[in-house]
């Protein structure tokens, strides 16, 4: 018997965790976001969210450059090997 209590009392549970019912009521921010991306102002969209998307694009791109630099150094580097005496 008292594994069907807990089977029942699993079976309440589960109805409420899965419910479709919110306790808690969000904004719809999706008509700001489009506004905001959608706007002609000679962004390119990849920077549109503001200083964040600025600072990360910058040092990815910094991040890119300087192994490339080193990618070209090694390969001068293996380019020319050392004289053995």
């Amino acid at each position: 018997m008292n594994v069907l209590q807990n089977f029942l009392a699993l079976h309440q549970i589960t109805k409420r965790t899965i419910s479709t019912a919110s306790g808690r009521q969000f904004e719809n921010t999706v008509p700001k976001k489009q506004k905001q991306f959608q706007e002609d102002n000679g962004i390119p969209v990849h920077l549109k969210s503001g200083i964040a998307d600025a600072l990360l694009y910058r040092a990815t791109m910094i991040l890119i450059v300087g192994r490339m630099a080193y990618a070209i150094f090694e390969l001068a580097v293996a380019s020319f090997p050392k004289k053995q005496d």
